[in-house]
């Protein structure tokens, strides 16, 4: 459940981030926060602890090693059962671009001081999307995972900037600046995939 408020917190940030609309926006995003939490209201103490915010360095960390972890997962699966060369070549660049962008992603956490270390589990669309995908073959699986990739690579830039503008952490921030040309070149490919 708390995967599930993150993943509604994030994109209520990124939403207000991105509309501009404040004391309209932020009375429907506390009422929907509230809705949540009241869904949640089963869960126990340390599940109701507050997860790192989307600007936060650790929040912004673990939604970037969680966005490479889809990415490779979901890629590796385009081997085997994507039917399309042109998703197949474009599955052999992701694993290749967000295994690279996970040892960076690395190697300045390391730098910092201190150290930090990212958590990639998947958020919960991102769960789903995989499983998904793992029921598709052939034309289908073509379809499906073209249509993911939009997705996931549009959420990733979306982060991406609003990181960069509004982070917490100036080592993180470059991180963040210094993605963004690649992922905007992903998100443009992968759209050329959908048909």
């Amino acid at each position: 459940m708390t995967s599930k408020l993150v993943i509604f917190l994030s994109g209520t940030v990124l939403a207000l981030a991105a509309c501009g609309k404040h004391e309209t926006a932020n009375e429907t995003a506390a009422n929907d926060v509230n809705m949540a939490a009241a869904d949640n209201g089963a869960m126990n103490a340390e599940a109701n602890a507050v997860a790192p915010s989307p600007l936060t360095a650790q929040g912004f960390a673990n939604a970037a090693a969680a966005s490479d972890n889809f990415e490779i997962s979901s890629s590796k699966l385009a081997a085997t059962q994507a039917s399309s060369a042109a998703v197949k070549k474009f599955a052999t660049q992701m694993i290749t671009a967000h295994t690279a962008s996970t040892a960076k992603l690395k190697t300045t956490l390391a730098g910092m001081s201190p150290a930090m270390t990212a958590d990639d589990t998947l958020n919960a669309d991102q769960q789903a999307a995989l499983d998904a995908l793992k029921s598709k073959t052939g034309a289908d699986f073509d379809s499906a995972y073209a249509a993911a990739q939009v997705d996931a690579h549009q959420k990733t830039l979306d982060a991406l900037n609003a990181y960069a503008a509004g982070g917490d952490n100036d080592a993180l921030k470059t991180f963040a600046k210094g993605l963004v040309p690649t992922v905007t070149a992903h998100l443009n490919l992968a759209k050329g995939l959908k048909k």
